[in-house]
């Protein structure tokens, strides 16, 4: 076994470097104010009451100032002051949300959806109701993102009830019975409903408008993934990106996932998500999968794997206008020699030379140190040839603190064929941690590529049939 630790990867932004995003932002500014082309003007749509509209202005209002963390905070490092949305720092640019962009919806409609005795339709209804307001904003005015404010009541009838306890009581028919099963998740299904309008949303429950509310995170971390969430989605374009090594290829990431028909029934569909170094990417959907038999997972065939692969080289040479000079797959279970032999075909068809296919699973083992403190995020276990531990959370050396209330657990890292080195492989995973536009900080537990082919999954469920085509940017699905 052999250990050691990887240093915290740089990211790129308008004027500099920075391992963080927050401090990048505040000092050098969003990548893409290096175009000569961008948006100053963020124009905001916003949906629900009256008040809770109110409530959005007033802290769209307050972002556009510098916000101070907590006084006295314990954490310094890690609750940093928002820089301000305005065009003089950070962002360079404004966010603009008046009356005639936004839609009210009224309490009587509210509660009418809340006393709503079955959950699926009540969460169907609800959904309705706020389609149809994003609908009008996209058809009819001018937006870049709709903002959904979930009032605090609703939100607890349709959003925080666990699904294993919907509808106990129900005792109709067996159809009924059936029905009450299907998922019906309020966020995934909004989202799927309007892919179609070319607009994303962001779903905002009121009470984290609320400055007084115990139990949220402090303003200035709000300010950070909210502003930075709504910068990426409406501009689609990326706040940091990876800084790149000009003396290598170009590399192409790939993430492969899989997700079940909302009634549990069907069989698991697959997915790809590219990125590349700009952190743009390509959202494609698979064909129905079998199941194996030995472990109850699903696989691709030879065919779907490089039809699959295909498809999103495709995608890649139509916008890069070149194929990558080396293509990266990340998965969440093992690779069969029909996904194997499947991926190298396309691979070759695009002649691409240099491919690693690397499995990325939640591992059983941990690592203790001494003292109080958990280990360091980057730290990297060889445990043979192909398996290694690597750490993307615990104690963070930027921060100067543990960023979690738990023992960390580190992913396992398998590599079923690679060109490239396990060392360069695991420090590509831990830059891709950071590479999630909804959150600021920078230790996620999980390389963009998964992260992003999970939630499209999610969402991609939801889509009536097979012709619903889905859109391309991640910014649709976060």
């Amino acid at each position: 076994m052999k250990l050691d630790h990887i240093k915290e990867p740089f990211l790129e932004f308008g004027q500099g470097s920075s391992v963080c995003p927050r401090a990048g932002i505040s000092s050098y500014n969003v990548y893409d104010t290096r175009l000569k082309i961008r948006r100053e003007r963020v124009y905001i749509g916003a949906v629900g009451t009256s008040d809770s509209i109110l409530n959005l202005v007033d802290w769209i209002e307050k972002c556009s100032s510098r916000i101070e963390p907590p006084p006295n905070d314990t954490k310094p490092k890690l609750n940093v002051a928002f820089c301000g949305f305005n065009k003089k720092v950070g962002y360079k640019a404004e966010l603009v949300i008046d009356e005639e962009i936004t839609r009210s919806i009224t309490n009587t409609e509210i509660s009418g959806i809340i006393k709503v005795e079955n959950w699926n339709q009540r969460v169907e209804q609800a959904s309705e109701l706020f389609y149809q307001s994003i609908k009008f904003l996209a058809q009819n005015r001018v937006v870049d993102v709709i903002i959904c404010v979930l009032p605090n009541d609703l939100y607890d009838s349709i959003v925080s009830a666990p699904i294993a306890k919907i509808e106990e009581t129900v005792e109709d028919s067996k159809e009924e019975e059936e029905a009450d099963k299907i998922e019906t998740n309020f966020r995934r299904l909004l989202k799927a409903r309007s892919l179609h309008l070319g607009k994303p949303i962001q779903i905002v429950r009121e009470l984290t408008l609320d400055s007084h509310a115990k139990e949220q995170q402090n303003e200035a971390t709000k300010a950070w993934n909210f502003c930075t969430a709504l910068y990426y989605k409406a501009n689609q374009t990326v706040p940091w990106r990876l800084i790149t090594n000009l003396n290598k290829p170009s590399t192409c990431f790939v993430g492969i996932s899989f997700y079940r028909s909302r009634d549990g029934k069907i069989l698991n569909t697959s997915l790809a998500q590219i990125f590349n170094e700009l952190g743009q990417n390509v959202i494609l959907r698979g064909t129905p999968v079998d199941i194996d038999k030995n472990d109850r997972r699903p696989y691709l065939k030879d065919e779907q794997a490089y039809s699959l692969l295909s498809r999103a080289l495709t995608e890649y040479e139509i916008a890069m206008r070149h194929s990558p000079g080396r293509l990266v797959l990340h998965k969440s279970s093992r690779y069969t020699d029909d996904e194997i032999r499947g991926f190298e075909e396309a691979a070759a068809e695009f002649r691409i030379q240099n491919v690693d296919f690397i499995t990325i699973l939640d591992s059983d083992l941990r690592l203790l140190r001494g003292g109080e403190y958990p280990v360091y995020r980057g730290t990297h276990v060889e445990l043979s040839k192909n398996e290694h531990l690597l750490y993307t959370r615990g104690s963070v050396e930027h921060y100067e603190t543990q960023t979690s209330k738990y023992i960390p657990q580190p992913l396992e890292i398998r590599i079923a064929q690679s060109d490239e080195s396990p060392s360069v492989i695991c420090q590509e995973i831990l830059g891709l941690s950071k590479m999630n536009w909804n959150n600021t900080q920078f230790d996620g537990k999980y390389p963009i590529t998964l992260v992003c082919a999970r939630r499209v999954g999610q969402i991609m469920k939801y889509l009536n049939n097979e012709k619903d085509e889905p859109q391309v940017s991640y910014s649709f699905y976060m």
